[in-house]
């Protein structure tokens, strides 16, 4: 396991993520996009992805397992309906969608690329790992899910 696997909280990637992009659209306002700038498309784009976030938080609850992304191997069950069933990690594509929404709010084009760098960073540091565990926790079942769930939509 790499030293970077799982060691920060997502949480804590989203916020430095959202302070980087907020301080870029600061220093550099020369990649302002007045098109990209829409306060209505930043709200409807956050809410979406908030709610996206709650579902699969509370789908883990009702499933009565650990929501907990630094301890995947304390999983007891593998979640994979509601809205698991398009998406295999909607916690991260709901933080994806409100660093979206950040960035449209802010209407920095480069402010933007930084939402996926946020995508690059927690699939190679947190759903990799994440998977490891749930494949060797969960094997057959798991990889028939992977199969038919993709990873973000």
């Amino acid at each position: 396991m790499n030293s970077l696997e799982l060691a920060v909280p997502p949480p804590i990637i989203m916020l430095v993520t959202a302070l980087i992009m907020w301080l870029i659209s600061v220093l550099l306002p020369g990649f302002f996009l007045p098109s990209l700038s829409s306060v209505l498309a930043a709200v409807i784009i956050s809410l979406i992805g908030l709610g996206i976030s709650m579902a699969g938080i509370m789908a883990f609850k009702q499933a009565q397992t650990t929501p907990n992304p630094r301890n995947p191997g304390a999983a007891s069950t593998l979640v994979t309906s509601g809205v698991y069933s398009f998406t295999r990690n909607p916690m991260y594509l709901g933080i994806l969608l409100m660093l979206i929404a950040w960035a449209v709010f802010l209407g920095n084009a480069l402010s933007l690329l930084f939402a996926f760098a946020f995508a690059l960073y927690i699939h190679r540091y947190q759903i990799r790992p994440e998977e490891r565990f749930l494949q060797e926790n969960f094997g057959a079942d798991f990889t028939s899910y992977k199969a038919r769930v993709r990873a973000w939509i």
